[in-house]
Formats: C-alpha cells, sequence, structure tokens
C-alpha cells in the first residue's frame, strides 16, 4: 500500500515539474510556417477526383488524376 502511494505522490510531482517548466519547444524555435497558397483544382474526366492542375496528366484539354485514366480515355 505505501508503495502505491509513493507512486501517486511521484506522479503528481511529476506532473507538477513538468507543467512548470518552461515552454521551450521545437515550436517556439521555428520560425512560423507561412500558409500555402491556394491551387487550381481540376475534376478527372474519367472519375471526377479533383487534382490539383500541376498535379493533374493533361490529354489536350482533359485533365486526368492518374496515368491508368488518362489511358482508357485515349484509347
Amino acid at each position: 500500500m505505501k508503495y502505491l502511494v509513493l507512486l501517486v505522490v511521484l506522479a503528481v510531482a511529476v506532473g507538477i515539474w513538468r507543467s512548470r517548466r518552461p515552454t521551450v519547444s521545437g515550436a517556439a524555435k521555428t520560425a512560423p510556417r507561412t500558409p500555402a497558397l491556394p491551387q487550381d483544382m481540376v475534376a478527372c474526366d474519367h472519375c471526377g477526383v479533383h487534382v490539383p492542375r500541376v498535379e493533374a496528366l493533361m490529354l489536350g484539354q482533359r485533365a486526368y488524376c492518374c496515368a491508368e485514366h488518362r489511358r482508357q480515355h485515349s484509347a
């Protein structure tokens, strides 16, 4: 029983010690990130999934999300 009480007292002491430590974590050391700029999205002509225009596979004016969908529509 005395070991259980000792364990509880030790856990409370560690909790208090951790809460009073200065919060100099990795987040405070790094510079704040700027949010990513919005990108143009296009819908895949095969399945309708929206992908960023820079990642889309284009076939003429049609956009596709993957090579398989582009291949199916080019045949």
